[in-house]
């Protein structure tokens, strides 16, 4: 029961076993649930931080449970670490200025926030790939997508800062 359990929470309730991109799958995933928690459901900014920061305490649990007995120590099913990694700057996003998002700008910025996280959780910069290729384990597997996460809001604020130079 508890493998079960922890199963269905390290691969999104499955997700992660489609065959093919299943990281991409799971980020499109956090994306749509994100907007769901802020948009439709209007949950609170606190309550949705604190359902993240619970995911991602229990996250380093869970996979280290799942990858225990596997020779694979990042293995392709687990995409929690994409929902912690891909939330980061769409809650930092939803949190800024402290002003209401329209439903259509949200959509137009998530979908820029997947691009970009997809893009560093792939190429790995430094320090994604420290993380990746020198921690085996549930560690490694989450912080490479944290700093993936950082990256994208990294890029957003250069971007913004630069914009600003132009107009």
């Amino acid at each position: 029961m508890i493998k079960t359990v922890n199963t269905l929470f390290v691969t999104m309730f499955g997700l992660g076993k489609v065959p093919k991109i299943p990281g991409t799958f799971g980020s499109l995933a956090t994306v749509i649930i994100l907007y769901f928690f802020f948009h439709i459901f209007n949950l609170s900014s606190k309550s949705i931080l604190i359902f993240l920061i619970v995911i991602f305490i229990l996250s380093f649990y869970a996979v280290a449970y799942h990858i225990k007995k596997n020779k694979n120590k990042d293995p392709k099913e687990v995409i929690i670490d994409e929902f912690i990694g891909q939330s980061i700057p769409i809650y930092l996003y939803e949190i800024s200025h402290g002003i209401e998002k329209s439903p259509n700008e949200a959509l137009i910025f998530y979908g820029i926030c997947f691009v970009l996280f997809r893009f560093f959780d792939i190429a790995k910069p430094f320090p994604v790939s420290f993380f990746d290729k020198n921690f085996k384990n549930s560690f490694g597997v989450i912080m490479d997508d944290v700093f993936a996460g950082f990256y994208v809001v990294l890029s957003l604020i250069c971007f913004i800062v630069l914009s600003s130079y132009f107009v």
